[in-house]
C-alpha cells in the first residue's frame, strides 16, 4: 500500500488505535485528570492556570507561552494578572463562615485585595448566592474592573447573623501575563487541525476540565501515530485567551483547515455538534456523519455566535472552520456553573465516549480525500481483480455496494465523505472500498 493509500485504512494509524482503545482504561485516565485539576484555583490569569498547564503537560508535554499585560490583542487588551493566597469572611468570634479553602467558587474571580471590617448590611451586597437553590454555590466573576465579592450557598447566607465580618481578599490583581499552553503535532503535511479547550474556571468540573482532559489525551494519542495533519493542541483562557491567540497566529491562520473547540463533554446527555459559521465545512459534515452513526446518538445544532470559543473563531473576520464537540449544551442543565458540576457530575463512560467520538472525526478527516477512476467508461471487470465475493444475482449491498458507489463517484470532484452521505454507507466502509480499488489501480488520489 503507497503513501497515498495508507491514509485510507493504515494498519498502524488513527484507525487502529482507536480500535484498540479501551474505554474503560481511558475514561478511568481522563477522570483521573480531572480529579487532579478539579482543587485549583484557576482564573483567566495566574498562578492557578500555570499548575493547571503543568499538570496537563504530564500527559502532553505544552510549550507556555506568557503574554504581558497590556499587550493590544484586536479590540481588547491582555487583563492584569490574578494570584490569590487566601480569601475569607469571619464572624465577629473569628470563625470563617466563607473560606476559599472549603470551595474556591466561593471567591468571585478576579476580585481585588481588600482586608477590612464591615456590617453585614455593608457585605450583603457582595454575596451572590441562588435562592431557588439552597444548598450550591453559583460561579461568578469580576473581569475587567475593581469589583469583589464572595459566592456561598443560600442555606449559608440565611444563617448569618447581623453584627461585623472581617473580609478578607490576600492576593494581588496586577501587570503580569496571560498565560496559555500549546502542544504541536507534526503531521505529513503543514495543514493544521486544531483542538481547543478552556482553562479558566474554578471548580467545575464538566463545564471546563472534561474539555481539557479530552483534548489532552487525544493530543497524547495522536502523537503516537503517523497523521496526514499536524494537529495543533491549545489550552488557554476563555474569550480572552482565544483572541490572544488568534492575535498572536494571525499570519499562520490560513493552514488551518479544520478545527474544534471541547467542552462539557464530562456529563451523562447525549453529544452535542455545534456547526461552525460555514456550517458546512468539511468538520461539520464529519462530526455529523459520527454522530448519525453512534449507537449512543448525539444531535447536530446549528452555529450560533454564542457560546464557547467557536465564537472567536468564527468571527466574520476570521470565519475559519472551527465547530464545538460537547454534550449537554451550556446553561441548559441545573449544575452549569455552580458547585453541583462537580467530581460526581462527570463519568468517566462519558468522558472516553467523548474522546472515542472525537477521534473518529478526526479520523473521518485524516482519510478523507478526493479520488479518480482509472477505469470510468462503463464498470470495470471487479471478478477477475478479485473484489467481487458473490455471483451478480445474489447482491444487493455489502461490500461490492462501495465498490460501485466509489468507482461511480470518483470523478475528481467528489470525495470520500460526499460517497458515503449520499450512499447511506458509512465512512469506514467507503474507506476500505476506496483501499482495495486503489489496491488494484483501479483509482488514484487527485489530492496531493
Amino acid at each position: 500500500m503507497d503513501r497515498a493509500t495508507a491514509w485510507l485504512n493504515p494498519a498502524d494509524g488513527l484507525t487502529a488505535r482507536r480500535a484498540d482503545l479501551d474505554r474503560t482504561e481511558a475514561g478511568a485516565a481522563l477522570y483521573a485528570l480531572v480529579e487532579r485539576l478539579f482543587p485549583l484555583l484557576r482564573g483567566r490569569t495566574g498562578d492557578g492556570v500555570r499548575e493547571t498547564l503543568r499538570l496537563v503537560g504530564e500527559v502532553l508535554p505544552l510549550t507556555l507561552h506568557e503574554v504581558p499585560t497590556g499587550t493590544p490583542v484586536f479590540d481588547w487588551t491582555v487583563p492584569r494578572e490574578w494570584r490569590i493566597r487566601d480569601a475569607y469572611v469571619a464572624d465577629a468570634a473569628g470563625r470563617r463562615v466563607i473560606d476559599l479553602a472549603d470551595s474556591t467558587l466561593h471567591l468571585v474571580s478576579e476580585s481585588v485585595p481588600l482586608h477590612r471590617r464591615m456590617s453585614l448590611d455593608e457585605l450583603r451586597p457582595h454575596l451572590h448566592s441562588l435562592p431557588d437553590r439552597p444548598d450550591v454555590i453559583p460561579y461568578r466573576t469580576a473581569y475587567g474592573g475593581d469589583g469583589w465579592g464572595f459566592c456561598l450557598a443560600h442555606r449559608d447566607l440565611e444563617a448569618m447573623a447581623e453584627g461585623d465580618y472581617e473580609v478578607c481578599i490576600d492576593g494581588t490583581l496586577e501587570p503580569g501575563h496571560l498565560t496559555y499552553g500549546e502542544a504541536v503535532i507534526p503531521g505529513e503535511t503543514d495543514d493544521e487541525v486544531l483542538l481547543w479547550a478552556h482553562c479558566c474556571h474554578p471548580s467545575l468540573a464538566n463545564d471546563n476540565l472534561s474539555g481539557i482532559a479530552v483534548v489532552a489525551m487525544a493530543g497524547a494519542l495522536l502523537a503516537q501515530v503517523p497523521t496526514r495533519h499536524t494537529y495543533r493542541v491549545v489550552v488557554a483562557p476563555a474569550t480572552i485567551g482565544a483572541i490572544t491567540w488568534l492575535a498572536g497566529n494571525e499570519d499562520s491562520l490560513g493552514r488551518l483547515c479544520h478545527g474544534l473547540v471541547v467542552a462539557g463533554v464530562g456529563d451523562p446527555g447525549p453529544l452535542t455538534y455545534k456547526r461552525s459559521r460555514r456550517g458546512g465545512a468539511a468538520v461539520d459534515r464529519a462530526a455529523a456523519h459520527v454522530l448519525a452513526g453512534r449507537a449512543d446518538g448525539g444531535d447536530v445544532v446549528d452555529f450560533s455566535p454564542y457560546g464557547y470559543d467557536e465564537r472567536q473563531f468564527c468571527s466574520p473576520g476570521f470565519d475559519l472552520p472551527v465547530g464545538r464537540l460537547s454534550r449537554t449544551p451550556f446553561g441548559t442543565y441545573p449544575e452549569y456553573h455552580t458547585s453541583a458540576d462537580d467530581l460526581g457530575f462527570v463519568r468517566p463512560a462519558s468522558l472516553a465516549a467523548s474522546l472515542d467520538a472525537l477521534l473518529a472525526v478526526l479520523d473521518v478527516l485524516e482519510r478523507d480525500g478526493r479520488w479518480r477512476n482509472t477505469s470510468p467508461k462503463g464498470e470495470p471487470q471487479l471478478g477477475r481483480r478479485g473484489l467481487y465475493a458473490t455471483p451478480l444475482w445474489q447482491r444487493s449491498g455489502g461490500p461490492e455496494l462501495g465498490l460501485l458507489w466509489v468507482l461511480n463517484l470518483s470523478d475528481g470532484r467528489h470525495s470520500l465523505l460526499d460517497v458515503a452521505e449520499r450512499s447511506g454507507l458509512t465512512f469506514d466502509e467507503v474507506a476500505a472500498a476506496a483501499a482495495a480499488l486503489a489496491e488494484v489501480g483501479l483509482l488514484v488520489p487527485c489530492d496531493p
